[in-house]
């Protein structure tokens, strides 16, 4: 035996998920969609905090207002508003000019005027930091000065003037939990069930997918409305218990599929060397189902949030002042004719969310599959 032989360094093998990982990250198309994925979530999660207006805070001034890098109020926009202003002090419109960021105003009136009119500039959406400048003797005509308060509505406003950039991120934080939280107990609850029913076989097997078969037979909606019941308008419960009842159809691919795989030589040969029944489960019948489970999740998590969309237009979904992505095309499409960005962003971020989703399910199913290590 040569000196060489006995320094070589043994040669380390790769474990079936450190194989799965190299290649996962050879994909590009997948690594880039998940990179976009992580972006979305954690702008969705921290965003809300960092932008400057509340997803629930109504400004009655910029209704319908369209996206704009620049603040707001345009030029034209303060003259509609003071003219708004000075309607509801129940005094007419003298004259009026801008200096900078403040304007200065005078007013005039049949009647004496009160000097605590100041408070219809302050409660306007456009101006901030009300003053009386000066009153005439008579207390027909005064002169109010006021700074404009500016706005920046990236994505623009809905139809009652929220800001629509804070309420898709909200709304996408609502989406991705409900479709994570339901996709995940659905296929937790399909595997363990499916593969469980397709590896004993016989009688169990038989008993555990007619009782499949019955539950698919129940009307969807039927259930929708007792987990309403039972579970009130909390939506994170609601859809733990939705994320219960589609678990049907993961149970009966994974059944399937784990029926294919109990036949395999590697299967029988675990048996003949004694291997339990949820060793074999385990290290044999789960791993090689992964592919199959990873794509269906992959489908799933947009399924449920198209489910909400439309458990929400019937009013048992998320509800206001609360948003999601699909209450927001719902609303988008609505005025589609007079907004049409209320419609364009949150339909954005949900078709490249799922797409994104699509193109990581393709990568972890060509990563996990077995067959090609």
């Amino acid at each position: 035996m040569t000196d060489a032989a006995i320094t070589a360094t043994p040669v380390q093998g790769r474990s079936f998920w450190g194989d799965a990982w190299a290649r996962l990250k050879a994909n590009k198309a997948a690594m880039v969609s998940l990179c976009y994925l992580a972006l979305v979530t954690v702008l969705c999660v921290v965003g809300p905090y960092f932008v400057p207006h509340l997803y629930t805070t109504v400004y009655p001034d910029y209704v319908r207002t369209p996206p704009s890098i620049s603040a707001y109020p345009k030029s034209d926009m303060v003259e509609t508003a003071l003219g708004d202003a000075v309607k509801r002090m129940r005094a007419d419109l003298k004259s009026w000019e801008q200096d900078g960021d403040r304007i200065t105003v005078t007013v005039a009136a049949s009647k004496k005027l009160d000097e605590r009119n100041i408070r219809y500039l302050d409660r306007s959406d456009t101006f901030d930091d009300a003053r009386v400048e000066s009153v005439a003797p008579d207390g027909l005509e005064m002169v109010m000065s006021a700074a404009i308060k500016q706005q920046y509505f990236f994505f623009g406003t809905d139809n009652i003037g929220r800001d629509l950039l804070s309420r898709t991120l909200m709304a996408g934080r609502i989406s991705l939990a409900i479709g994570l939280l339901a996709g995940v107990v659905a296929v937790a609850i399909g595997v363990v069930y499916g593969a469980t029913a397709g590896f004993i076989g016989g009688k169990t097997d038989e008993v555990m997918m007619r009782i499949v078969d019955v539950l698919y037979s129940l009307p969807f909606i039927f259930f929708v409305i007792m987990l309403v019941v039972f579970f009130g308008r909390n939506f994170v419960l609601m859809f733990l218990a939705v994320g219960a009842v589609l678990w049907l159809d993961m149970a009966r691919i994974v059944r399937g599929q784990a029926l294919s795989i109990r036949r395999q030589e590697y299967v029988q040969a675990a048996e003949a060397l004694g291997v339990t029944r949820r060793g074999i489960l385990q290290r044999h019948i789960v791993p090689n189902l992964l592919g199959v489970v990873v794509i269906y999740m992959t489908l799933l998590v947009p399924q449920v949030i198209i489910l909400e969309s439309f458990l929400s237009f019937l009013g048992l979904g998320v509800q206001e002042p609360m948003t999601s992505w699909g209450v927001l095309i719902s609303a988008g499409a609505k005025n589609i004719g007079s907004a049409n960005w209320m419609l364009i962003y949150p339909a954005f971020f949900l078709v490249s969310t799922l797409f994104a989703l699509n193109f990581v399910g393709d990568g972890l199913r060509d990563a996990l599959d077995p067959k090609d290590r």
